[in-house]
């Protein structure tokens, strides 16, 4: 019991620290709205990641905390960035958002008693017993795929 919670207070320390890394990642871009990966620019990646940070895994933690098994659907990023993206949008507004989200979350998470990270959820596609810290290790591999991206254009 003592491993598991030292795991989740490492990965809530490693939560804030990857938005942290994610956002300096942005600021040392010299034109965000430059491709960094297929399609996408670093702009489009910083407000993907704040958004489905906020408005997928986000709500998935919470309502699995609030509620008694609740079931989400698949979240369609692409769909998501056709409908919701605003190219001007201030890049700090983006970066400052996804901060206070993830610390948001990060604060609200130290103060839960240990048995709400087992708290379960179901998924359309993923299925049933997927518990409430799946989606914060969710949260957190996100974060991290998008950053490996932005560090591999910092090298260029």
């Amino acid at each position: 019991m003592k491993e598991l919670l030292e795991y989740r207070v490492k990965m809530l320390e490693r939560l804030r620290e990857a938005a942290q890394e994610l956002r300096s990642a942005c600021e040392a871009l010299s034109d965000p709205h430059e491709k960094v990966e297929g399609e996408w620019t670093a702009h489009q990646l910083a407000a993907h990641t704040r958004d489905v940070n906020k408005f997928v895994y986000g709500v998935r933690v919470q309502q699995t905390i609030d509620e008694n098994i609740p079931e989400f659907k698949n979240f369609d990023a692409d769909a998501w960035m056709l409908g919701q993206y605003d190219k001007t949008e201030s890049l700090t507004t983006i970066l400052n958002e996804f901060m206070a989200n993830v610390n948001g979350l990060c604060d609200m998470l130290q103060n839960q008693p240990r048995e709400t990270w087992s708290r379960i959820s179901r998924h359309e596609t993923m299925g049933s017993q997927l518990t409430m810290q799946l989606w914060v290790e969710r949260s957190l591999a996100h974060i991290e795929e998008h950053l490996q991206t932005l560090k591999k254009v910092e090298k260029q």
